[in-house]
Order: structure tokens, then sequence, then C-alpha cells
């Protein structure tokens, strides 16, 4: 079976910060990278606390779904980094508006640090219909 490799780029979310593409779409499966909290008009992190940055992960991850033609109702699995642990429920009282039934399932981990200084990071993985 050939699969064609498909790179996504949308301006309506964060350019890369590095050598990787927002999304690569194989097949019916989307796989994108992380994004933090850039505000997609400045590529500066948004001012706020975990809460703004949160929501503007979440606006940078539909803003990539959409452009792959899927969105967060196809997401089957999420990675959220956190550089604060004790972060964790207000950034899931955010992430969950995205997933308010059946949601993907999830991993999240605390990082060190993340880009820019921002204090979370979420990637997915989707299918596209």
């Amino acid at each position: 079976m050939s699969l064609t490799r498909e790179v996504i780029s949308t301006p309506n979310a964060p350019q890369a910060v590095g050598p990787y593409s927002q999304a690569i779409r194989l097949g019916n499966m989307l796989y994108t990278a992380g994004q933090v909290a850039l505000d997609p008009k400045t590529g500066e992190i948004v001012p706020g606390g975990i809460e703004e940055q949160t929501r503007q992960v979440i606006m940078n991850l539909a803003a990539v779904l959409e452009a792959a033609g899927t969105n967060f109702s196809h997401v089957v699995k999420t990675t959220v980094f956190l550089q604060d642990m004790s972060d964790f429920t207000r950034m899931n009282a955010i992430y969950s508006g995205a997933f308010p039934h059946e949601p993907p399932a999830r991993s999240t981990v605390q990082v060190a640090a993340l880009p820019k200084g921002g204090r979370v990071e979420i990637e997915c993985i989707a299918l596209v219909p």
C-alpha cells in the first residue's frame, strides 16, 4: 500500500520556529506538531497565564486541523506538555471544552521548559474523514 505524504500549513497558526511542519497528513491520518501559545500574527506568546495560553494553543490546533480538513471530533490522541504540573487542573478546564464528548486518549507530562517560555504545548493525532 502506497500512502501520499502531504505537508499541512496554514497562516492561521504560528509558523514553524524550526525545521518542522505544522502537520503531516499520511493517508487519512494527521500528525500535528506541538502547538504552543504563540499568536500567529505576532509570533509571541499571548499574555496571561495558563488559561489564556491553553485557549491559544487550542485555537492554533483548530486552525491546523481545519487546514487538513478535519476537526477536534476526529482527534484520537493528544499529548500535553506542561511546564508546571500545578497548572494541570486549570489547563484541563480549558482543554475539556475542545472535547466535550468522547475525548481522545491523552498523555500529560511535565517538562523542564517549552519554546519561547510557554507554559503548555499540545500535539495531536487525528483522522481526516
